[in-house]
């Protein structure tokens, strides 16, 4: 079964083709960059930029890094307007969603002080 992509496509019925483009369109709209996703909510990286409060340079390090923190990608979602969830897939079980409160309860948890119990107040 070799030949190229657009080879194989045209062995296609017209209707078999048409469902095979309709998906492809599908699952290339539901992998949009950082960029991508502030283009389609018609913002510049300027108008980003000032809701959060940052310079445009900042804006564009976040849109090219390619490992972000989950707080700098939950602000800059909600910078958007959005909502960020993350979705935990396991075998034997259904998904989880994890929603953006829970990552500011764990933050904030993480940041309390520890406090030194070990002397005694006289």
């Amino acid at each position: 079964m070799g030949g190229t992509l657009e080879e194989m496509l045209q062995t296609l019925s017209p209707a078999q083709r048409s469902a095979v483009e309709k998906r492809a369109a599908i699952l290339i709209a539901e992998e949009l960059s950082l960029g991508d996703l502030r283009k389609a909510m018609h913002l510049t990286q300027a108008d980003l930029a000032r809701r959060l409060n940052k310079g445009q340079d900042a804006v564009s390090r976040i849109e090219k890094r390619e490992d972000l923190l989950i707080s700098t990608l939950d602000s800059y979602v909600k910078s958007l307007g959005g909502e960020l969830e993350l979705v935990v897939r396991f075998k034997d079980r259904e998904p989880i969603r994890l929603k953006s409160a829970a990552f500011a309860k764990h933050r904030a948890v993480a940041k309390k002080p520890k406090v030194n119990r070990s002397r005694a107040i006289a």
